[in-house]
């Protein structure tokens, strides 16, 4: 399946972006509305965090592993998920630029390294979904980096 890229602008240098991205706990504040249960392990940031997450979208439910595998400060985080029992997996790749006046652009591609066949079958409605549901993300992304921002400091977060 093609993947699926989504984006969004933010008044924050790469490096701030970056550093908030790369803390697995701070995905469940702007995920929440399709990701729940957040289980973490693993260390707190960076290669090698962990979570497992219940996704509900599309009418279906299932479990989630996600995991860090790669960190590029301040420009990539790279996330490798596995649900359906294995037969889906997929890498998370958040990609941050800086922008000619400021900022960053933020972007998140979904790219699907397998799937079950009702899925492929039906790649145009999935897509679909999973853009919808990472364009609320990115939306929802921004107004944390403002929380956060604002709030000048990193908020508790769970034990991993």
């Amino acid at each position: 399946m093609r993947p699926v890229t989504v984006s969004t602008e933010v008044p924050y240098a790469p490096a701030q972006v970056h550093e908030f991205l790369d803390v697995m706990a701070h995905h469940e504040r702007f995920t929440d509305h399709y990701l729940s249960d957040w289980r973490y392990s693993g260390p707190r940031r960076g290669t090698g965090a962990r979570a497992t997450v219940t996704a509900a979208l599309g009418g279906t439910r299932t479990d989630v592993g996600i995991e860090v595998i790669g960190s590029d400060p301040p420009h990539r985080i790279v996330e490798h998920n596995v649900s359906a029992g294995g037969r889906r997996q997929a890498h998370g790749i958040y990609t941050i630029a800086p922008l000619p006046d400021g900022g960053s652009r933020v972007s998140f591609t979904y790219a699907w390294l397998c799937a079950p066949l009702p899925e492929r079958l039906l790649a145009p409605l999935v897509r679909a979904t999973m853009r919808r549901a990472n364009r609320t993300v990115m939306r929802r992304l921004a107004a944390e980096l403002a929380r956060h921002e604002r709030a000048g400091a990193t908020p508790p977060e769970p034990p991993p």
